[in-house]
């Protein structure tokens, strides 16, 4: 990547595989348009056996990346610098280009911003679904929402062996549980599972009945099965996580910081929500 007056690089793209459904490129270049940045925004089919040739590829008119799955970890390998979430969770969606690659982790504010667009305050127990790469960001994302003690239901309960660590980091007690058909209550229930999973009905109405607030990270489709099920007040969609993911790393695209707000954020929030739920 050869250096440029940053206001040159005006080139961006999401990049995953499979990445045809993204509704990244909706969100941001609604986004740039109601901000008056005359950006690009794309989408690349990537894969993790190509990522460094790619990016090496970039040239000067890059501003940066957006990464989804399977690309959260080379692209923590690749970064020069980390912040915080990215640093804990061994997951960067994120890629600012520069002189220095400086990556983040936008999904742990997505998710505690949906939490907070919900109203829902006051966590101090949850429930994670699922072990895989979301499950760190939403540990961290619990935990700085006032959780202080986390269930993780794993299928293959070894494979939650770093969010047990994450845990002890965070001094957070994490409890690794196979599914089944009872749960004891929580304020909470954070569900990562892939889209389309149906749980077993009898493990479906436990975790319901005793879960809470329900966060679920799939939106596509939705209701998600989990969600149509769910006894609690309050479901809360992943698309709402996808949303405010999405803001952060427009912040860090303008500002080189993921806490700085955008000029009247409430209005480009709205005007990011209306692009994709028409694209």
């Amino acid at each position: 990547m050869r250096d440029a007056d940053v206001t040159e690089r005006r080139r961006l793209a999401v990049w995953g595989d499979p990445i045809d459904h993204s509704r990244s490129p909706a969100l941001h270049g609604a986004a740039y348009g109601a901000l008056g940045l005359d950006w690009e925004y794309g989408r690349q089919r990537v894969g993790t056996a190509e990522f460094a040739a790619r990016l090496s590829e970039l040239d000067g008119s890059w501003r940066g990346l957006s990464l989804t799955m399977p690309l959260k970890e080379v692209a923590h390998a690749a970064a020069d610098e980390l912040d915080r979430h990215a640093a804990l969770t061994g997951a960067v969606n994120t890629l600012l280009l520069g002189e220095r690659l400086r990556g983040f982790n936008t999904d742990v504010g997505g998710i505690v911003d949906a939490f907070s667009g919900a109203q829902v305050s006051g966590i101090r127990s949850a429930r994670i679904l699922g072990a895989g790469a979301t499950a760190a960001s939403a540990l961290l994302a619990l935990h700085e929402l006032g959780a202080r003690q986390v269930e993780v239901r794993a299928r293959r309960p070894d494979a939650a062996a770093g969010l047990v660590s994450l845990g002890e980091q965070l001094s957070v007690p994490v409890d690794v549980q196979p599914f089944g058909d009872d749960a004891d209550p929580v304020d909470a229930t954070v569900a990562t599972l892939p889209s389309g999973t149906v749980l077993p009905e009898e493990h479906a109405a436990a975790l319901s009945d005793a879960g809470g607030v329900l966060f679920d990270a799939a939106y596509a489709p939705w209701p998600s099965a989990l969600a149509a099920v769910w006894s609690g007040a309050t479901v809360i969609s992943g698309f709402e996580m996808l949303l405010h993911q999405a803001v952060r790393q427009i912040r860090i695209f303008r500002h080189g910081t993921q806490d700085e707000p955008l000029p009247d954020e409430h209005v480009i929030v709205s005007v990011m929500r209306s692009a994709a739920v028409g694209d």
